[in-house]
C-alpha cells in the first residue's frame, strides 16, 4: 500500500492515527501542500480532486476520502476494532464521526480558509479556486465554539465519544479540536470532561504519528 500524506494537515493526520492504531506500515509519500504539490500533474494523476490523504491499495485502487480509507483498513485489518463491534456501536461511530466532521472540522476550515492571507482564493480545497468570504470566517469561529459545547455535553459522564472504548470517532474529534488552534480557539477551561477526553487521546502513541 502507498499512503499519500501531509504531516501538517488535519485530514491525513486522521488516517495516519488510524493506520498507527492498526499497526500497519504502508509506504508513505509526503505531499507538500504549502508548495502546491497537491495540484501538480503527477499528484492529480493519483487524485484528480487534489486532496490528501490518499491510500493506494495493493490492488491499485486509490481511496481518496478518509471514510473510504478507514472502511477498507477496518475490513482488511479488523483488530483492534475501531469502527464499532456491534451494529449499534457501528451506528454510533458513524454518527459521531459525521458530527465531528460537520460541526468541528468544517467549522475550523470555514474560519481558516476564509481568513488566512495564505489561502487567498483557496476558500475550498481541490483544484478549483474560490474567493474568500470574510463573513464565513466569523461564522466558522462561532460554530467552533458551539462544537466545543457539544463535545462537553456528550462527554460528561463518559470516556469516549461513540462507545465505551476508543474509536474512529475519537480520532476525528481529537484531530479537529487540536487543529482549532490555527484559528486561535481552544476548549474553554471549564469544559473539564472535554479536557480529560482530549488528554486521554493525546496520551495514545498514535497521537504522535
Amino acid at each position: 500500500m502507498i499512503f499519500y500524506d501531509c504531516s501538517t494537515a488535519p485530514s491525513p493526520r486522521r488516517a495516519r492515527m488510524f493506520i498507527a492504531e492498526k499497526g500497519i506500515t504502508p509506504e508513505v509519500r509526503q505531499v507538500d501542500l504549502g508548495a502546491g504539490a497537491h495540484l501538480s500533474a503527477d499528484f492529480l494523476a493519483v487524485n484528480p480532486g487534489g486532496t490528501v490523504p490518499v491510500l493506494v491499495t495493493d490492488s491499485g485502487s486509490a481511496l481518496v476520502e478518509n471514510i473510504g480509507i478507514v472502511t477498507y483498513l477496518e475490513a482488511a485489518f479488523p483488530e483492534p476494532p475501531l469502527m464499532g463491534r456491534t451494529p449499534e456501536e457501528k451506528g454510533e461511530v458513524a454518527t459521531w464521526n459525521a458530527i465531528c466532521e460537520m460541526q468541528g472540522g468544517m467549522a475550523v476550515a470555514e474560519a481558516l480558509r476564509n481568513s488566512s492571507p495564505r489561502m487567498k482564493d483557496r476558500a475550498l480545497p481541490g483544484p478549483r479556486n474560490y474567493a474568500q468570504i470574510p463573513e464565513l470566517a466569523e461564522r466558522g469561529k462561532a460554530r467552533v465554539a458551539g462544537f466545543f459545547d457539544l463535545l462537553e455535553d456528550r462527554l460528561t459522564g463518559r470516556d469516549y465519544l461513540a462507545c465505551d472504548h476508543f474509536t474512529w470517532a475519537d480520532i476525528t474529534g481529537y484531530v479537529f479540536v487540536d487543529f482549532a488552534r490555527v484559528v486561535r480557539m481552544t476548549v474553554p477551561e471549564d469544559h473539564t470532561a472535554t479536557h480529560a477526553w482530549f488528554d486521554r487521546i493525546a496520551a495514545r502513541p498514535s497521537a504522535q504519528a
